[in-house]
């Protein structure tokens, strides 16, 4: 009996990742702009009104709509295990090999028993271009207007259209920055690794952080 199934890429809505820009199914792209936290409870009373009426103007700014992500996440410790192993057998000290030993020791059960989670704030800012047709699109379809466009006249739309999608985005994030810093946090776009990381570990919850996924190949033109 055939199999009804959906294969799980067809439930991703992401078609690449390019330029530190997440392109979607649907022709739409966004930028994610990892935002730093801070400690609202230790802040004094004028000092959290200050901060809540910042984020009150940012939000006001917005024209368009953005996705705001808090994610939480197990930390993969093996990277920071990996380092004081070296650190350990660099070690000419004979009582300080055996110390870090015993503090490797002690962070592995520590993990063992209590989840060691980190808490990631992300903003998604997203475009979604107007695709109208142009005259020249139009009357390349009908074949008593002339020959269609040739492959390399066509991946020189596809890419001079990008760019000027990405630039659209680019202002919009730009704009987003500009708004969060004025909260008095930091705000850091994405690159093209973090992102590939970030959706891997989104869409795989039940492993621990991946901080080693390779970048996607992309298909020969």
């Amino acid at each position: 009996m055939a199999s009804n199934a959906a294969n799980s890429q067809d439930l991703v809505e992401i078609s690449d990742i390019r330029d530190n820009i997440v392109m979607l199914r649907g022709g739409g792209m966004c930028q994610l702009v990892m935002v730093g936290g801070t400690n609202f409870a230790l802040k004094s009373e004028e000092e959290q009104n200050v901060i809540v009426r910042a984020y009150q103007n940012f939000l006001n700014a917005l024209d368009y709509q953005v996705q705001i992500v808090i994610h939480s996440r197990k930390i993969n410790i093996e990277k920071y295990l990996s380092l004081l192993e070296k650190r350990r057998s660099d070690e000419p000290s004979g009582l300080l090999r055996n110390q870090m030993n015993e503090y490797q020791e002690f962070i592995r059960g520590f993990v063992s028993q209590f989840a060691i989670m980190r808490k990631m704030f992300i903003v998604v800012v997203p475009y979604y271009p107007m695709n109208l047709p142009s005259a020249s699109s139009v009357t390349s379809s009908l074949p008593f207007f002339g020959k269609k466009k040739n492959e390399e006249e066509m991946k020189a739309s596809t890419e001079s259209t990008f760019k000027e999608n990405a630039g659209q985005l680019q202002q919009r994030v730009e704009s987003v920055i500009d708004g969060i810093r004025q909260i008095g946090l930091e705000a850091t776009i994405l690159n093209n690794q973090e992102l590939v990381e970030l959706y891997y570990n989104f869409y795989n919850p039940d492993t621990i952080e991946r901080t080693d996924v390779p970048m996607p190949t992309a298909p020969a033109a």
